[in-house]
This record gives structure tokens, C-alpha cells and sequence, in this order.
């Protein structure tokens, strides 16, 4: 996340659109996940299982499902008037942020509406209830707003202990009027994951630039799962305005923007020290 002054340039402060773009192989072995396996009734396992990791982009999981199934590329994604999902209304027929992040059962029974609707059928019961229902109203939030919040949180922290506190950065920013200046919401625009944002990034004309536009993009800008959901309806109190990831395992959060630029410095040296493309100053 970045805070821009009148002297703007280029500064990564974005952490976990790393791995969002590469699509590994989606049928794995039950075994060698650690995402919930999700089984209909009392069914046997079935012999192959696609994996949806957390934080994956709706394309991302397309692709995913094309390849579990064997499909032409674009299959899936052709599919999604054909699968009747039911979305919120808010989603307008767009499943990102609902295609819960899990293990799914592939069998010879498996098309890509039967693997979308249990997908977003998971995500409904999941995130249709209580807690998150109840988080939502506590914050005065929909919980499609929860969802999206959630999808910034995945994407932007380093660990799931930052998770929190990226969600309060989030609603004081939210709260302040400020715009909220995430290089996720940049990525996604862009179908992309990059450790820079320049200053024409974000100039973007697009719904998703938050350096431009105030608010809450319009849609999630990924899959969150679980924990980023729960930080979402349970930020961590505190009064920061902004962070940056000066070196692995370490993220400092602030409300001041001049120990925010001196993290950054910070950050800067420590990516030239490595030899890392890094940008120069803070803005």
C-alpha cells in the first residue's frame, strides 16, 4: 500500500500478488493439500481433486477447471451463463470473491457449472451466516463488502498475522476519506502481479485504480479465503494509515506518514543492498 504526496514516484508496498498469477497444476492428490477437502454426503473420495488456493483470481480458477476437466481453454469461463450461480444480486453476475478457496471432488460427473455452483455454493454458506453476517452489520457493511475488503486483505498481507491489521489500515482509510492506494486493486485492473507500481499505474482510468477513486472497488479483486475473511469483520484495533514490508517477516504499520517514508527508505535499501529492481524514493 502507498500513500502518494504532491511529488509522486515509484514505490512497492504490495506483498502477495506474488504466486496469484501462476496457475500450477490444479489435480493434485487429496494428501497433499491443506485445503479442505470438500466431499458431497458419504460419497468415496474421488480419484482426482482440484485445488483452489487462496487468494487465485476468477481466471485463474477457470483455467483450473479447463485443465482439470481436460477442457479447450476458455471452457469454463463460456460456461458461467450456463451455471446459474447464485450470487448476490451486487456481484451482477460476476462470481469473483465467490469461488471459495478448497478442495473439490473430481469425478467423471464433473462439468465446469457442477464445479462453479459447489464453488460458490461453499462460498454462499460460508459467508452468508453468522459470524461473518453479524461482522458485517457490526461494521456497517454488507457482506459483499466484507468479501471485498477480504480479497484486499488476502492479496496485500504478508502473513496472516498482518492480516488484521492490513483490514484496519483498510476502514480508517475508509473512514478518513482517504482513497485507499492499493497496488492489488492496480494488479487486478491489469491482470497482473508485480513488486513495482509506477507513477503512470496509477493513472489508470479504471473502477479498480484506488489511487484515483475513493472507496471500495466495485468487486473483490480475488478468491479470499478463511482467515482474510475473519480479519475483515475483526480488525485489529490501532490507528495506522499505512504499511510496507521492509524485508520478509517484517511489515510496520504507522499512522504517520514520516515514519511511514523512513520505512520505505528503509525498504529501499534493503532492495538495492539484494540488487532487486526497487524504486528510488517514497512519495
Amino acid at each position: 500500500m502507498q500513500m502518494n504526496t504532491p511529488r509522486r514516484s515509484t514505490i512497492r508496498l504490495t506483498r502477495r500478488g506474488r504466486v496469484a498469477l501462476v496457475a500450477t497444476g490444479a489435480v493434485v492428490a487429496v494428501t497433499a493439500v491443506a485445503v479442505p477437502l470438500l466431499i458431497v454426503g458419504g460419497e468415496e473420495a474421488p480419484r482426482a481433486s482440484l485445488v483452489i488456493p487462496e487468494g487465485w483470481r476468477a481466471g485463474q480458477v477457470y483455467r483450473a477447471v479447463d485443465k482439470a476437466l481436460a477442457l479447450p481453454a476458455g471452457a469454463t469461463r463460456k460456461s458461467l451463463a450456463k451455471a446459474h450461480l447464485k450470487l448476490p444480486d451486487d456481484a451482477a453476475g460476476n462470481p469473483e470473491g465467490y469461488l471459495f478457496p478448497a478442495t473439490y471432488p473430481v469425478d467423471e460427473k464433473a462439468t465446469p457449472e457442477s464445479l462453479l455452483r459447489f464453488m460458490v455454493d461453499t462460498a454462499d454458506k460460508r459467508f452468508h451466516g453468522n459470524p461473518i453476517t453479524a461482522g458485517a452489520q457490526r461494521n456497517a457493511m454488507d457482506v459483499y463488502q466484507v468479501v471485498t475488503t477480504a480479497s484486499i486483505v488476502q492479496a496485500e498481507a504478508a502473513t496472516k498475522a498482518d492480516m488484521a491489521k492490513v483490514a484496519r489500515v483498510i476502514f480508517n482509510r475508509l473512514q478518513q476519506g482517504m482513497p485507499l492506494q492499493m497496488d492489488s486493486t492496480l494488479n487486478y485492473a491489469l491482470n497482473r502481479s508485480t513488486l513495482n507500481t509506477t507513477a503512470s499505474d496509477t493513472k489508470l482510468k479504471s473502477p479498480y485504480n484506488s489511487y484515483e477513486r475513493m472507496g471500495l472497488p466495485p468487486t473483490p479483486i480475488a478468491n479470499p479465503g478463511g482467515d482474510a475473511m475473519r480479519a475483515a469483520i475483526n480488525p485489529t484495533p490501532g490507528d495506522w494509515l499505512y504499511f510496507v514490508t521492509v524485508k520478509p517477516g517484517d511489515t510496520r504499520f504507522t499512522a504517520s506518514f514520516e515514519e511511514h517514508q523512513r520505512n520505505v527508505a528503509e525498504f529501499n535499501r534493503n532492495n538495492r543492498a539484494s540488487g532487486a529492481s526497487a524504486p528510488s524514493s517514497s512519495s
